[in-house]
């Protein structure tokens, strides 16, 4: 069995839901060695999450934004951890609802998705920071 490991920064981005799948399969070249095995993407952080779903219509991510502002909103005075602003609970909420990280199979040197699914950083914050990720494979 080989196990690779990278880290990776990903640059600040606006919040809302942000394909980056290239990035992951950029920072994984040796990926291609593998016949079989899996990939897993963690994210270092609690204001930001990981999914995986629909990469090619855009209005997805928008429709994601919405209904996680609708199910978590800002500003509700029941909060109590709001010292970073109106969308510090928020963002730790819909982290936790979401996951810090995703698995993927690897099949054939290649990440196994579906044929419209992609990876998505899904950055809860208004003043995001760079979001650092670290990659694992592992297989034959």
């Amino acid at each position: 069995m080989k196990i690779f490991q990278q880290e990776i920064q990903i640059p600040r981005k606006r919040r809302g839901f942000h394909l980056i799948t290239p990035s992951i399969i950029e920072a994984v070249p040796g990926i291609r060695e593998f016949r079989s095995g899996m990939c897993q993407v963690f994210i270092q952080h609690t204001s930001a999450s990981l999914t995986i779903n629909e990469n090619a219509d855009p209005t997805v991510r928008g429709d994601f934004e919405t209904f996680f502002n609708k199910t978590v909103p800002e500003n509700d005075p029941d909060y109590m951890h709001d010292y970073e602003g109106p969308d510090d609970m928020p963002a730790h909420l819909k982290a936790s609802i979401l996951g810090s990280s995703i698995l993927i199979p690897i099949r054939q040197g290649e990440l196994a998705l579906g044929t419209w699914q992609g990876i998505y950083l899904c950055e809860h914050r208004d003043h995001a920071t760079p979001r650092n990720l670290i990659i694992t494979v592992w297989g034959e």
